[in-house]
């Protein structure tokens, strides 16, 4: 159940990473996602690219691991992995531009990502005891 938890939590906290660009343009990822979504369906090439498909497919992975029984590990890692990627560089043009709405917002991903892996390893840990005990 801490598994489902922390999976829930990581997919509403890749929503909040914000950016800005030029002047006057500025988003929330979850903007973002509903502006994709509407065009995926009139000219989904428009959409084709890394930074858009690789959180893309690490969401739909979190929300897989919602309906399964027992939340997969190697679902949860690879959503990790590919949201993280854009909230990693969300982070790193935070410090680089010493914005701290774009630094701040990637925040909480990293965080509840750095807690759902250590959650993973140390119920890794008491399997692998609770085996040696048997």
């Amino acid at each position: 159940m801490k598994a489902k938890l922390f999976n829930v939590l990581l997919i509403i906290t890749s929503l909040l990473g914000f950016l800005k660009w030029g002047h006057d343009h500025q988003m929330f990822l979850f903007q973002i996602e509903a502006e994709i979504f509407s065009k995926i369906l009139k000219d989904p090439l428009s959409v084709a690219h890394p930074f858009v498909l690789l959180p893309a497919i690490g969401q739909i992975l979190l929300l897989v691991t919602l309906i399964q029984k027992q939340p997969s590990k190697t679902f949860t890692y690879i959503g990790i992995g590919g949201i993280g990627i854009l909230m990693l560089l969300i982070f790193l043009i935070g410090c680089l531009t010493a914005d701290g709405m774009i630094l701040f917002s990637s925040v909480p991903f990293l965080t509840v990502a750095y807690f759902t892996i250590q959650y993973h390893r140390k119920s890794k840990i008491k399997k692998e005891k609770a085996n040696e005990t048997i």
